[in-house]
């Protein structure tokens, strides 16, 4: 029996040992991967196909967004009410997902329910038709979506400072307007989902308290599709950064806010320096008792919040600054950014303070790795990132051991602000 006069033992977060569950790896008959990670107490299991069928590989803009949200509304045999009502009738919930480089067809349900499931996402990666109606509805939709999003300042922001970064003309830069909608034509995306989802290049990622048969299952869904027998190849797009570094927009003339985005291009996550400045990062505005947060929110009272990170994309990243505050307020909100940067480039971080950031983002990892969905979704990241499993050891003991040195010197090299891009929306 529990002697409640007696409190818990309090252990250190870093004196823990963490280890990444590893996943079971087999292919179905047609060469399709499937990674699969078998845990979990509930009969509940989750799915996700993922193409390489993002937006870097459309030759129209919006295409394979607009694609990847159609593919499960209607095929030749059931409407898209017909198919969204197999799935709410068994309790489960299919969506889809587009981002840069990939597209996601993603499945919860309950685990007993997986071999009824299945079926009627292999006729949709079969059978989509892509329907006028549908297409129509859609494009109204879409519109409407945007010309609501557009008087929002952080909305407007978002879009144009990954412009800065990357250029129009790159996939990370790209944004959408309403003429590339009306110009979205069922001959497109038919032809996208032939070339990138029938035949297109796939990978399984499976998580749960898995059937027995589960493999089985999948083979016989997913086994005979012709995925991978495309040769789609990556094509290298560089991005053309802006040349002009700061720049304030005007959205609304009677508007009290402004969106701030400072940023800068970063290496992507196989760059040696990636990990130690993940922890820079949280020390300077990365969670919410950064330094950004005590000045800014704490002490300034400029905004609600101010946060900074780095871009999760594949091939390229950036370091990004973002907060919304008074419009009254938005220079000095700037001015205190790169205050903060200065200050860590002089003098190095307390040992406290590093300490403190260290037991969060080992605390942080050990709620990630609570349950099977969330394992696989760090797996996922390492896969289609072209990592291993040795990556996430070496990203704990980075965060164990990165010295006050190190980072300070990372300051230096990274935390410069005319290396800055400056966007501000009003």
């Amino acid at each position: 029996m529990l002697n409640r006069k007696e409190h818990p033992t309090i252990k250190n977060p870093l004196d823990f040992s963490l280890d990444l569950k590893p996943y079971n790896h087999f292919t179905l008959d047609n060469g399709t991967p499937v990674y699969a990670i078998e845990a979990g107490e509930q009969e509940v299991m989750h799915l996700e196909l993922v193409f390489d069928a993002g937006n870097w590989y459309e030759d129209k803009n919006i295409i394979a967004a607009s694609t990847n949200f159609l593919i499960k509304n209607g095929t030749t045999q059931k409407t898209a009410f017909e198919i969204n009502e197999h799935f709410d009738y068994y309790g489960a919930f299919l969506n889809r997902s587009c981002f840069n480089e990939t597209a996601v067809i993603s499945l919860h349900n309950l685990s007993k329910h997986l071999h009824v499931l299945t079926p009627v996402i292999t006729e949709i990666l079969e059978e989509s038709i892509f329907s006028e109606t549908e297409l129509e509805i859609y494009k109204q939709n879409q519109k409407q979506r945007l010309a609501v999003n557009l008087q929002k300042c952080d909305f407007v922001a978002n879009r144009l400072i990954d412009e800065s970064l990357y250029g129009f003309q790159h996939p990370y830069g790209r944004y959408t307007s309403t003429l590339d909608y009306e110009a979205v034509d069922k001959a497109s995306l038919q032809a996208f989902y032939k070339q990138y989802y029938q035949k297109g290049n796939c990978k399984i990622f499976i998580a749960g308290k898995l059937p027995k048969d589960y493999s089985n299952i999948l083979n016989k869904a997913f086994g005979h599709l012709p995925f991978n027998n495309n040769n789609i190849t990556f094509k290298p797009i560089q991005p053309q950064p802006a040349l002009e570094k700061k720049s304030t927009i005007i959205n609304d003339e009677n508007g009290v806010q402004a969106a701030v985005r400072i940023a800068r291009p970063f290496p992507n996550k196989h760059h040696p320096d990636f990990l130690k400045t993940l922890v820079l990062n949280t020390v300077y505005g990365g969670f919410f008792g950064s330094r950004l947060m005590s000045n800014i929110r704490e002490d300034k009272g400029y905004t609600y919040g101010i946060h900074s990170y780095l871009q999760n994309y594949i091939h390229y990243s950036g370091w990004m600054i973002s907060t919304e505050c008074g419009r009254d307020v938005y220079q000095a909100t700037i001015d205190e950014v790169y205050k903060e940067m200065k200050i860590l480039q002089d003098k190095s971080i307390d040992q406290d303070e590093l300490d403190l950031v260290r037991n969060y983002m080992i605390g942080s990892i050990l709620g990630d790795l609570d349950g099977p969905f969330q394992i696989m979704s760090r797996w996922k990241s390492y896969i289609l990132n072209n990592l291993n499993g040795d990556y996430f050891t070496k990203a704990v003991n980075t965060i164990k051991t990165v010295s006050v040195e190190e980072l300070q010197e990372l300051s230096k090299k990274y935390l410069n602000p005319n290396e800055f891009y400056e966007l501000v929306v009003i």
